[in-house]
């Protein structure tokens, strides 16, 4: 098995949005603000290469939107996923899943793309099988008011069309060595998932733990549709990440990519080492 991260650009985001109700004088030590009070974030994507698979985790915000959208978030670096992947010596033709975590447009914006002529959308990776869960597409397609400016709905669109698009659910398996689990606090049915490396358990948190910064059970971000229950599930994931003696894959964390964990002195769990691949 060989793991490679892919890097697709960062952009920016409210810090106080990042931290819902945490005050910027706590959450600015943790990832300092501009002048406009936007934080930057990565984009940070997972390539999977396990036997005859090569899966994608994530294809980060892409590339097709108007540069006006662009124009809210800020973006530096190549936001390409197809960039990341053809440096990390892959194709995307090579590809044979992508699992999406959840369809918020910094998550898929990468899986679509235009065909050469600009007519249409087509799937970016063509012979990958695209995972996402049914009560999370069936959610992203008729979004509550706070979240419809999250689903663009040309970013997956196409997947359905295109014969490529399969539900996965709780525990599913993708390949030999990576599963999936489900929690609903940020979004409907987003996938947290698990990679064993050898003798390393590896958790892509996606967006229920973005960054280092959020590890504490309260620091949930304004975004999640569910605060509470977002606050439930990020503790009982850790405990039980602990209990695998697992590593945090940090899909938005500007500075570390991965780390152990361990307990502090009042039991929490609690960021160890930084990991590295």
């Amino acid at each position: 098995m060989k793991l490679t991260v892919l890097e697709t650009g960062r952009f920016k985001l409210d810090g106080g949005a990042m931290f819902g109700v945490v005050p910027k004088s706590i959450w600015h030590k943790l990832n300092p603000a501009d002048s406009n009070n936007m934080c930057t974030w990565a984009m940070r994507c997972l390539l999977v290469e396990d036997g005859d698979r090569l899966i994608l985790i994530d294809t980060g915000i892409g590339d097709k939107q108007s540069d006006k959208f662009f124009g809210y978030y800020l973006l530096s670096g190549d936001n390409s996923i197809v960039s990341a992947i053809t440096k990390a010596g892959y194709t995307p033709n090579e590809v044979t899943d992508v699992i999406l975590t959840h369809l918020h447009f910094d998550h898929v914006g990468g899986a679509v793309q235009y065909n050469r002529a600009k007519e249409f959308y087509e799937p970016t990776f063509p012979n990958a099988t695209y995972h996402t869960h049914i009560k999370h597409w069936d959610h992203a397609n008729n979004p509550n008011p706070r979240e419809k400016a999250s689903f663009l709905v040309e970013n997956f669109a196409c997947l359905e069309s295109s014969g490529q698009l399969h539900f996965s659910d709780e525990l599913s398996s993708i390949g030999n060595h990576v599963t999936l689990r489900v929690v609903n606090g940020h979004t409907e049915s987003m996938f947290i998932p698990r990679i064993q490396a050898g003798e390393d358990i590896i958790y892509y948190c996606a967006d229920l733990i973005p960054s280092k910064g959020h590890m504490k059970v309260n620091y949930v971000m304004a975004y999640d549709i569910e605060p509470l229950k977002s606050m439930e599930e990020r503790y009982n994931f850790l405990e039980h990440a602990y209990g695998e003696n697992a590593r945090l894959f940090f899909e938005h964390d500007p500075e570390t990519t991965a780390v152990s964990i361990t307990r502090n002195n009042r039991n929490q769990v609690v960021i160890g080492e930084e990991f590295r691949f």
